[in-house]
């Protein structure tokens, strides 16, 4: 009876620690599933500009600039070319490319994006197809072209290039801004809608954030489309760059070309960059995450 006690006993102590054990383990097992399960803290956000962006081009561009500089300084000018390119010709030529460029898009952002913006509505949608289609003509047709007949109409001067740049240049940002609006999500829009926001706070607050990056692309293409075109202004009266390519060809002086030639591409590539740096600084936060 002693031994069978004891062994009673035993088995029962033995149970009861067996029994424990699961009981002092699971406050222990609780506190691990609540770490695994709880979010990890969010990293450092992406900054939106690298100092490549930052450095590269301009780099490359100063280096350019230097190199022509160097190289005109050693160059041997004939009176034609001194002529061209003495009393401020340059800059007042740079000063009027820069000027024909900021003029126009300022008046192409003013057009193209509310008219966007208004063609997307449900009151104007059937007008969109013929205001792409005026918009296609003025792209269509040749920019030489199409200064001639408004220099016609205008007389010379910098108005009929003014005007011919800005026709020439309105697609690019009507066709983004009528994209970017459409590609929204309705059920975003009707979300909103929801909430009590009215229709001006939507577009204000839903449509056209969203809509940024396709605008700022279509901003950018028409900057470029600017210093391009604004070259042929010279035909018109309207100075610019292209009185210095223009002189170098008609008068067979390669210096006077290079330096037109060049002094334009650093401006459309210089256009470029800030507007790409724009781009970035003006995309919605919410729309770079994981990229």
């Amino acid at each position: 009876m002693d031994a069978s006690g004891a062994g009673a006993s035993g088995a029962g102590a033995s149970g009861a620690g067996a029994s424990g054990a699961p009981e002092s383990e699971a406050p222990g097992s609780e506190a691990r599933g609540e770490a695994e399960a709880s979010p990890a803290p969010p990293g450092p956000l992406r900054p939106r500009i690298t100092w490549q962006q930052l450095t590269l081009l301009p780099a490359v561009l100063v280096a350019v600039l230097l190199a022509t500089w160097l190289w005109f300084r050693q160059a041997d000018l004939d009176p034609l070319s001194e002529n061209a390119l003495s009393n401020g010709q340059v800059s007042k030529a740079l000063w009027q490319h820069v000027e024909l460029t900021v003029i126009s898009t300022f008046f192409v952002l003013v057009i193209a994006i509310p008219l966007g913006v208004l063609l997307t509505r449900r009151a104007f949608r059937r007008a969109t197809p013929a205001a792409m289609a005026v918009a296609n003509m003025g792209q269509a047709t040749p920019a030489i072209g199409l200064l001639a007949l408004l220099v016609i109409w205008l007389g010379t001067g910098m108005k009929a290039a003014l005007i011919g740049i800005i026709i020439y240049a309105v697609l690019p940002v009507l066709s983004n801004t009528i994209a970017g609006l459409d590609a929204n999500d309705p059920t975003l829009l009707e979300a909103a809608r929801g909430i009590g926001m009215s229709s001006w706070g939507v577009l204000g607050r839903v449509e056209l954030p969203l809509a940024v990056p396709l605008i700022l692309a279509g901003v950018r293409t028409a900057l470029v489309l600017n210093v391009g075109t604004a070259t042929l202004a010279t035909f018109g009266g309207g100075g610019g760059l292209g009185v210095l390519i223009t002189t170098g060809i008609t008068n067979q002086r390669m210096p006077v070309l290079m330096l037109g030639s060049i002094l334009t591409v650093v401006l459309a590539l210089l256009v470029d960059w800030l507007a790409s740096l724009a781009e970035l600084l003006l995309r919605p936060r919410g729309l770079g995450v994981g990229k």
